[in-house]
């Protein structure tokens, strides 16, 4: 079974890497192809997209704008794909002259306090290629993430993530290893963008509806003090961009639960206004307010807040 999980991962990285030797132009063209196809074919997450979309921005934009972000998002999710690839094929020196990053003395001035930075991020524009920020700004870096049900594309996006020197921190019982990673000064990401279990987080607003939120950061910064500060990775036509946001102050009133939902809104609400600002480039083919609020009712446990979150983030 070992050596058969062997082969699939060098088999997925020989075609990663096939894909990469694709000129960009003609990557773009292709995806751009691929992508209108599978927005024709794939028809559960077209609905998905497109009625996330409308939970969105239903009273903002038209039918016809709605089915054009989706299908654009098709498009995007494709060009990930040969941005990897690509990305496979250079050298650290050749492949940070395509990136640019905006707001360093934001990051900058968080490390300086010297309890270890939460880094906010989303599944918006190439997330895959983060950690080449990382690279860039000499911060050691760990990423919190759930580890996928197939192990050799697990041990791909593994060995992607990690060829330059970040850690991974699986999502399951992942509490401890992040305090001793802040504890030693590092980056500590969470993609903080995705639905979890009611038990796993609180409902606060997000593009205009309630949405289960993971508890875990606000939990963590507040335990810790350690600053919170926005980092999203964005494609443009020249390539790509990070943009580190201003740290987002913690509200620590001793009131543990209001607290996890006052900062926990504020972490949306910094996602949605890049999401605004980039919508065809996040990830609208996942199930976002698929958890309710009345799968939450329970008028005698405080459970979801307080003794879920340190087990899994």
């Amino acid at each position: 079974m070992y050596k058969l999980e062997i082969i699939l991962h060098n088999a997925i990285k020989f075609l990663f890497m096939l894909l990469g030797l694709v000129p960009r132009n003609l990557a773009n063209g292709t995806a751009g192809f691929m992508g209108k196809i599978l927005f024709l074919f794939d028809g559960k997450h077209r609905r998905i997209a497109m009625d996330n979309l409308r939970y969105a921005f239903g009273d903002q934009k038209r039918t016809y704008e709605i089915r054009i972000l989706a299908r654009q998002n098709f498009i995007n999710l494709l060009k990930l794909v040969f941005e990897i690839g690509w990305s496979l094929n250079l050298d650290k020196k050749r492949l940070v002259t395509h990136f640019t990053i905006d707001g360093r003395s934001n990051i900058r001035k968080a490390y300086e306090k010297g309890k270890g930075v939460l880094a906010l991020t989303a599944h918006l524009g190439n997330w895959e290629l983060l950690t080449v920020i990382a690279e860039m700004i000499e911060y050691p870096l760990s990423i919190v993430v759930r580890p996928l049900d197939l192990k050799p594309l697990d041990r791909f996006f593994v060995n992607l993530r990690t060829r330059f020197g970040a850690k991974i921190i699986p999502r399951q019982r992942s509490f401890r290893e992040i305090l001793r990673s802040l504890g030693r000064g590092e980056m500590v990401a969470l993609l903080m963008d995705q639905n979890v279990d009611w038990y796993e987080g609180v409902f606060v607003d997000f593009m205009g509806h309630r949405a289960c939120t993971s508890s875990g950061m606000a939990l963590l910064a507040i335990k810790t003090g350690a600053p919170v500060v926005p980092v999203f990775l964005v494609r443009e036509k020249t390539g790509f961009r990070a943009e580190f946001g201003a740290e987002i102050p913690t509200v620590n009133t001793g009131d543990r639960r209001k607290d996890i939902e006052t900062n926990t809104r504020q972490y949306n609400r910094v996602i949605e206004d890049f999401i605004r600002r980039y919508p065809d480039q996040w990830f609208w083919v996942h199930q976002r307010w698929k958890t309710k609020p009345y799968q939450a009712w329970d008028e005698n446990s405080d459970k979801n807040y307080t003794e879920a979150v340190p087990k899994s983030l």
